[in-house]
């Protein structure tokens, strides 16, 4: 079998934490990021919370420049959070510049220096039309730069590259997840608001898997 040789990076959102169910035999650690956003506070304790049910190791790391430097509705104090599916130009406000980037190249240092040869990511085909830091060109070249700037030779995976959100709804429907457990929504209130294009998406890929949504939504 082979060893634990992964860094996740966890979210505490559906397509991270099943990613980690999926392949806890593989993850050493996981890392989450506190960037500045509106939902972090909601998505950092369920990361934490999973990660103590399979006794893998979970880091945060503060990114809180993000939060003061950069500009994007995701972030706590930036234009409201817009409402509507992913596929409408309004959701672009949400993305925020290079954000996974430097993720993954923080990522990538925690990973050497904890003697791990792999980065998980758990991006997913949905992504692809609005965030330039999800597709697969993209995780190709953090990858091939990991590989170059590390003597182990850290490389980037991103599993779910391909598949849509419903594909990865019905792995987690086989591992028996629970994603009541997991966190969506952008706006970050005490409920999902059930408006911004990540819960209309939530709702979309859960009920395609065939899952009963048993979020709490305001709408």
């Amino acid at each position: 079998m082979m060893g634990k040789d992964a860094l996740l990076v966890l979210s505490g959102g559906m397509d991270s934490v099943t990613l980690l169910y999926d392949m806890k035999e593989s993850i050493a650690m996981a890392v989450s990021f506190d960037y500045g956003s509106r939902h972090n506070g909601r998505e950092l304790p369920l990361a934490a919370m999973h990660c103590r049910r399979l006794g893998i190791p979970h880091v945060v790391i503060d990114l809180g420049f993000i939060g003061h430097c950069f500009k994007s509705s995701l972030l706590v104090g930036g234009e409201p959070v817009p409402e509507g599916h992913y596929a409408e130009p309004n959701m672009r406000s949400t993305v925020v510049p290079f954000r996974n980037g430097i993720m993954i190249a923080v990522a990538v240092g925690l990973a050497e220096s904890e003697g791990l040869r792999r980065v998980l990511l758990a991006n997913h085909g949905g992504d692809h039309a609005i965030y330039p830091d999800c597709r697969p060109e993209f995780v190709g070249a953090m990858d091939a730069a990991a590989r170059a700037g590390t003597y182990a030779g850290v490389s980037v995976e991103g599993p779910y590259t391909n598949l849509t959100k419903a594909d990865i709804a019905r792995r987690g429907k086989a591992l028996g997840i629970d994603y009541a457990e997991t966190w969506s929504c952008y706006k970050g209130g005490e409920r999902h608001c059930g408006r911004c294009g990540t819960c209309v998406e939530r709702r979309e890929a859960l009920a395609e898997a065939g899952i009963t949504d048993t979020t709490e939504y305001e709408s």
